[in-house]
Order: structure tokens, then sequence, then C-alpha cells
């Protein structure tokens, strides 16, 4: 059997915050913010809202949930990934599971930063080949804008919040994940990288040149390699689902693998980077647009502070 991704589900903020409204915070302007980013408007929680990552994540979870067609107590283990976390411990995926009703689950974050979904469903698809699992929950749940500094402008304009979360099921041979490979290098640490929270000044710090560059030749390189395990090349993607960290990024990593633009998928432009909800939130949108038809091959991939990186093949 096969590890499939039986459903999706997304949980945004109702608050947009767009380019226009960053020109009257910090100095800035939208044709700068777009040349660089590519990126319009993001979503945003309320400074004054009590709303926590677990609250995005559920709501997420619940959605994904219900288009799965599996109830919550079916649910043999819950994996978050996120940044900001409702508290150091217990874990948001302990909180989640609370929330959702699903006793029967064992619950632990992923702290893989952006590429905590990619981790995520390379842990799902084992869990479920090993027996141990018929039903996971991969969960994105990231309140960024609460660890971004808003006066650097560098940073400010980059991140947004967001709950998405995929259910993965057991399925069909021919279906689901078909090879997941990841990769870290802690040498590259002081790159990107966020202080302790409990200190309470912490915030979002970012060398834009050096992840650019490792994010483009490591993540192709990733692809590549994951593809070459099956006998494959990059020609043979239906579409690829990458982080949106970066619209400039994400053209330079299809160009790098020969991708024309129609197979890659972007919606950076709407919701900015959400790290590990980037992608289940772009696969979301995707599957929306009727861009994800059975039988396809579509790679996940995802960078992210660590620095860790993978990829995942799905056969839809």
């Amino acid at each position: 059997m096969g590890a499939i991704i039986s459903g999706l589900g997304i949980s945004l903020p109702d608050n947009v915050l767009t380019n226009a409204d960053l020109e009257r915070m910090v100095d800035t302007s939208d044709e700068w913010i777009l040349t660089r980013t590519g990126i319009r408007e993001r979503r945003i929680l309320p400074k004054d809202s009590p709303l926590l990552a677990s609250d995005l994540g559920a709501a997420a979870a619940l959605q994904a949930l219900q288009r799965a067609g599996v109830r919550a107590d079916q649910v043999g283990a819950i994996l978050v990934g996120g940044i900001v976390p409702d508290m150091q411990f217990p874990s948001t995926a302990c909180i989640i599971q609370e929330k959702i009703g699903a006793k029967n689950a064992f619950a632990f974050d992923i702290t893989a930063a952006c590429a905590g979904f990619v981790y995520g469903v390379n842990m799902a698809s084992l869990l479920i080949d090993s027996g141990q699992c018929d039903h996971v929950l991969v969960i994105g749940a990231e309140t960024l804008s609460r660890a971004v500094d808003w006066t650097d402008r560098n940073t400010c304009i980059l991140f947004g919040d967001a709950g998405a979360a995929a259910v993965l099921s057991r399925g069909p041979k021919d279906r689901g994940v078909i090879r997941s490979l990841l990769r870290s290098d802690g040498g590259a640490a002081d790159i990107l990288k966020l202080g302790n929270l409990a200190h309470g000044t912490a915030c979002i710090n970012m060398d834009g040149k050096h992840v650019f560059k490792l994010a483009v030749s490591e993540v192709s390189r990733v692809v590549v390699d994951t593809l070459a395990l099956e006998g494959l090349t990059a020609a043979n993607l239906d579409l690829f689902v990458a982080h949106q960290a970066n619209v400039r990024i994400l053209n330079a990593i299809g160009e790098k693998l020969g991708l024309p633009e129609e197979k890659v998928m972007v919606n950076v432009q709407r919701y900015g980077n959400t790290s590990s909800a980037s992608v289940p939130l772009a696969l979301f949108e995707a599957e929306a647009e009727g861009r994800l038809k059975p039988g396809m091959l579509v790679g996940l991939a995802a960078v992210g502070g660590g620095m860790a990186w993978g990829c995942n093949l799905v056969r839809w």
C-alpha cells in the first residue's frame, strides 16, 4: 500500500497586509517589494488577536479531515511544523490534538523551519508504510508576524501567517509518496535564524544573499537527486510545488530544473512566505485550480533555517 495525500485544508487570517500598507510602516515601496520578492500582499493576525499557531493549524486540520472523509479519532499521528509555537512545551501538535479531538493520535512538533512540511510528509509516509498508522496529519501552523522586526524592511515584507494541513492515508500502491530525500547543513545555521522567543526580543534574522544562493543550488540538486533514485528526470514532473519564499528563488530553481512556467506552482504573491504552511497551501490552491489530476507526478520541495531542505515525489 502507498501513503496518499487524501485531503488538504487551509486556515488564513482575515486581515490582509498589502505592500501599500507597508509603505506607511517602513521605508519601502510596492515596486521595491515586487521587484525583489514578487509579493503583493500577505495575511497577518492583528497584534491584539487571541489566535495562536494551534488555532490556525487546528482549523486547517479539520478542513483536511473533512475533505479526506477521515474522522479525527482515526488519526494515528499528528506532525506539526512551525517557527512560533504556542509555547516552548507542550508541543503545538499536542495542543492541536486536543482541539480537534484526535484522541488516538500521538503528536509532536518538527523543528525544520520552512522545510517542516516536506520533512513531515517523509515521516508520515514511513509511519504508514510501516503499518503503524492508517492516517497521519501533517500540518504547517505559522504565526510569523509575531517574530518579525517591523522596522526591518528586508524581512518584514516577506512573511505571512497561515495554517495548512494534509491528511496522509493508506492507499493504492501506485499512488502517494514515492520517494523522499532530506538534507541539512548546520554549518549554515547563522544565515537564517530566530533567537529564543522566551527572551521576548528575538526576531527573524536573515542573510538574504546567502539564503538565495543555497536555496537555488541545494533545492534544485535535491530534486534532481530524488528523481534520479527513481530513474527519472525533471522532465517527468507534471507539477512542481516548492516552498513559496520568493518568486525570484522559485524562478531560478525552475530554470535550473528546465521546467516551463506552467509546471511551477506560484502563489507567493498572495500570501508571502508562510514557512511550513506554504507547500500545503500551494497544493490546496493547485487542487482548487484543477492543476492536480490523478496519476500526475508532483515534486514537493522546501528549504528553511537549519539549514534544512528536502524533496518528496508524489504520484497524485
